[in-house]
């Protein structure tokens, strides 16, 4: 898919392969934002641990991650996570983070809309969920834009720097 720069990015499930470059992808995207869960190093994950996630999500057929790549570096990751209760399994968490460098060129946008035609063409999931910091003005805009629909917020959420802030509820009914 071609960027608003013109570039090409590409949208892959990840694979065993690419576990040591999430993991450094992960510690380097929580320094560069306070709109994520973790900051810089927060991720205290292993690679072998990423290499057992990938393969447990390559074998579901309602949850995924989905890498997006320009030029061959990871510009950002998408995960959408089904529940696996029955009485949830209609339901999915989505999550997506971008690389500061490649802010505002439509990567989001099409990561995002990756992830929700997984969960349409599934045959399960019926209710994508998402969780957004509400001074994220950009992110929301692009949930929006999407069909997400606020359903709630959850105050106090985060706390970055001593302040707490917001988290806003998001659904997209498929």
């Amino acid at each position: 898919m071609t960027l608003k720069n013109g570039m090409e990015m590409t949208i892959a499930k990840a694979v065993r392969e690419d576990a040591a470059e999430l993991v450094a992808y992960l510690n380097i995207v929580g320094g560069e934002s306070d709109n994520l869960t973790f900051g810089a190093n927060e991720r205290s994950i292993t690679v072998e641990w990423e290499e057992q996630f990938i393969e447990r999500v390559s074998k579901s057929t309602v949850s995924a991650l989905l890498v997006g790549r320009i030029d061959g570096e990871v510009a950002c990751i998408g995960s959408i996570d089904a529940h696996g209760r029955e009485r949830m399994a209609h339901l999915a968490n989505i999550a997506l983070s971008v690389k500061k460098k490649f802010w505002n060129l439509g990567v989001g946008t099409h990561m995002m809309k990756a992830l929700i035609d997984f969960a349409r063409g599934n045959g399960k999931t019926e209710v994508l969920h998402l969780g957004v910091i509400s001074d994220n003005v950009h992110a929301i805009k692009l949930y929006k834009n999407l069909g997400f629909e606020e359903i709630g917020l959850y105050k106090k959420f985060f706390k970055v720097n001593g302040v707490y802030k917001d988290e806003i509820l998001m659904n997209l009914y498929l």
